[in-house]
């Protein structure tokens, strides 16, 4: 009975039984277990129970109870032992979630055992295994897209649809692994991967690129031959499929491209072939314009630093075959039109050598080049090809020629203005008043400040002639006379000239002083001593100055004793003969000279000795 009061007093905190007989009823709480237990105590004493029957019913009563306690604790036992194993499972997928994310990057249960209940303990347990449900589940998604990507960029590697069955999904990844680590892993191969796959798509899109460049220069069918290699690279194609990377494709794609390269390079040769004779004949035949145009863009094979840029479908079988099929009927009209060819490229020859003032080849004169063509002795081509050397050399040489020619012209004009000058002072009028002569005296001042110049000009032309000839190892010739021989005559008839103009000056000279003497026996009176005494100084001074003066200035028929009336008659005679010899050398020489730059040619041959100026300048 003790220990179930006590049971009682510990669940309820009240007493149960006070006492079964005789015990204090009093304080019993109405309608509580007192309260029951003394109306039960009432309710046995008026129906009269024995002692016995009233200690039988307690421990009935009690035991009752007891069962009762029992059943609650047991209950209470259970619920506890269910809440531990609650917690142990919980703890336990806590530690192999938090295992799974990695400890240190994992929110951790934090309970005290000692001062927190189990129930709050699960609770608690429960809050942090949903959220680290919650971080598997975005962590697990992470990694399913990740490996997702992964397996799809290998298949597209290897040449398989990543669309295939059994492939990788995001609701099928089991990673026990799913820490930061792994997951920087995954990644840094996935971007690994996708740098893999930029690369061989810019190879794949270089491939293509000059596969199509390739095919557009050729003529070919791009989209026939890269459908050959895979149906997803050109332009045509499903957009919704991806672009082939596999090493499959890009080995083929590259053999494509050494194909069409070695295509290309064939062609290019073969058109190269067919592009030289064609470019030959244009310009053999003089070809219009209007003919060229039509091939203008073939002739690009012909330089190899434009083979990148050539037009479309230039080196197309149909383009070579009309490249051929031209130089054939080119090849076809040059025969009939060969002789004008020839004597075309002869005149543009002579007027080569019309410029230079030199003789042309005569092995190539147009009625031997036209006789030899007749008979067949020569082909039309190897002539055409022996005046295009000549064309070539003369050229060449024109070339050489320049600056002795510009210099030769220079002093032709001098020459010119010296003639000029000589006409111009003969003029009486000359002096008179007016425009034209004010004009004619300036020229003549720049012709006098000109004519000074020619003894320098013809040195100069002289040396440069020299220095020509030594480097060429043959004479400059200059309308069939050698130039320097012409030069060395100019400057003996310059030489020639100044003496006859000194001896023209020291003859007017004499004049004057025999003048003079003239005239002054009338100022003097007959019969004077000075006069006597004069006579033979002037004669001597007469003698003196005979004696000085060069022999063809006096007539032969006059002698050294004659009367000084005779001698002084002739002297006095106007010397317009000796001027006009001087002046009509001069004139002569320029005469030539105005002929070496005419265009008559002369080809006579002229020793290399001198000879006259007329001689070596007459016109042929």
């Amino acid at each position: 009975m003790g220990e179930a009061v006590t049971a009682a007093e510990l669940l309820y905190g009240m007493p149960l039984l006070r006492s079964v007989t005789g015990g204090d009823g009093g304080g019993a709480e109405p309608g509580g277990c007192g309260a029951l237990l003394a109306e039960l105590k009432q309710l046995w004493g008026e129906i009269g129970k024995s002692r016995e029957e009233r200690e039988r019913m307690v421990r009935d009563l009690e035991a009752e109870c007891m069962r009762v306690y029992r059943r609650k604790v047991d209950e209470a036992t259970g619920e506890r032992a269910l809440l531990h194993q609650s917690l142990a499972a919980g703890e336990a997928e806590i530690a192999a979630l938090t295992a799974a994310l990695g400890a240190e990057n994992s929110p951790q249960l934090k309970v005290n055992k000692w001062t927190m209940s189990l129930t709050e303990r699960v609770s608690s347990a429960t809050s942090l295994l949903e959220e680290l449900r919650t971080i598997i589940a975005e962590r697990s998604r992470q990694f399913a897209d990740i490996k997702w990507e992964i397996e799809k960029i290998s298949a597209e590697i290897a040449g398989r649809s990543y669309g295939y069955e059994g492939s990788p999904r995001a609701s099928e990844v089991e990673e026990h692994d799913l820490t930061i680590r792994r997951l920087n892993e995954y990644k840094a191969r996935l971007t690994n991967l996708q740098k893999e796959k930029s690369d061989r798509l810019h190879r794949v899109l270089e491939h293509v690129t000059e596969v199509h460049s390739l095919c557009d220069v050729l003529g070919e069918d791009f989209i026939a031959i890269v459908n050959k290699v895979h149906p997803g690279l050109h332009e045509t194609a499903d957009p919704g499929k991806p672009t082939s990377i596999s090493d499959s494709t890009l080995g083929s794609l590259a053999q494509v491209v050494a194909m069409l390269a070695s295509e290309k390079a064939k062609r290019a040769a073969m058109l190269r072939e067919a592009v030289v004779p064609l470019v030959e004949l244009w310009e053999l035949m003089d070809s219009p314009e209007e003919e060229r145009r039509g091939f203008r863009k073939v002739t690009a094979v012909l330089n190899p630093d434009k083979d990148e840029a050539l037009s479309s479908g230039v080196l197309s079988v149909a383009t070579i075959n009309k490249t051929e099929e031209e130089v054939e009927r080119l090849t076809r009209l040059k025969a009939g039109r060969m002789k004008e060819l020839v004597l075309k490229r002869r005149l543009e020859l002579e007027n080569i050598c019309r410029s230079m003032h030199v003789e042309p080849d005569a092995s190539t004169v147009p009625e031997k080049s036209i006789a030899l063509i007749d008979s067949g002795l020569v082909n039309p081509s190897e002539l055409m090809a022996s005046i295009d050397d000549q064309i070539a050399k003369a050229r060449e040489e024109l070339q050489s020629r320049k600056d002795i020619m510009d210099r030769i012209n220079k002093w032709l004009l001098a020459c010119e203005e010296e003639q000029w000058l000589e006409e111009y002072n003969m003029d009486e009028n000359r002096f008179s008043t007016g425009r034209i002569a004010r004009l004619n005296l300036k020229r003549a001042e720049k012709a006098r400040l000109i004519i000074t110049k020619i003894p320098a000009i013809v040195d100069n032309l002289m040396s440069r002639t020299l220095a020509w000839e030594s480097e060429r190892k043959k004479p400059f010739l200059y309308d069939g006379a050698r130039l320097v021989a012409v030069l060395e005559e100019h400057k003996q008839a310059r030489l020639r000239q100044e003496e006859e103009r000194r001896r023209l000056r020291e003859q007017k000279k004499l004049r004057t002083l025999l003048s003079e003497k003239e005239a002054m026996p009338h100022l003097k009176r007959p019969g004077s001593s000075f006069g006597r005494g004069c006579a033979e100084p002037c004669a001597v001074n007469r003698k003196r100055v005979d004696a000085g003066r060069p022999a063809p200035s006096v007539r032969s028929g006059a002698s050294s004793s004659g009367s000084s009336g005779g001698g002084a008659a002739e002297l006095l005679r106007p010397r317009s003969s000796a001027a006009g010899a001087g002046a009509g050398h001069c004139g002569e020489f320029l005469k030539g000279a105005r002929r070496l730059s005419g265009p008559p040619f002369s080809y006579a041959a002229v020793p290399k000795g001198g000879g006259g100026m007329s001689s070596s300048l007459a016109l042929s």
